[in-house]
């Protein structure tokens, strides 16, 4: 029996939600995303912080919209600053800069 595109999705996010509980774990992957200098690879990563805590919340805890966290995270997306920030912040990070 073939899943469809919905239910792996789903359960893809299950996956991803239970190594991203702590603080140290999503940092942890956070950080090693940034290490590759993808932009497009962070906003995924960042998408995956965000549905692991309920996509819902954090832009609750963000002070934005859902729908414009969920297009700022999406593929096309390009986050300002300022939301990267507080998408950071509500979801127990802080972006920090040092020396390469």
């Amino acid at each position: 029996m073939a899943t469809n595109k919905k239910s792996a999705g789903r359960q893809l996010d299950e996956v991803v939600g239970e190594f991203l509980q702590t603080p140290d774990e999503r940092a942890a992957y956070v950080e090693a995303v940034l290490a590759d200098g993808d932009v497009a690879t962070l906003r995924a990563a960042l998408r995956d912080v965000a549905r692991a805590q309920g996509m819902a919340d954090v832009a609750r805890r963000a002070g934005v919209g859902e729908k414009s966290l969920f297009r700022a995270l999406g593929d096309a997306g390009n986050p300002r600053l300022d939301t990267l920030y507080k998408v950071l912040a509500a979801t127990g990070m802080r972006l920090h800069v040092s020396a390469a």
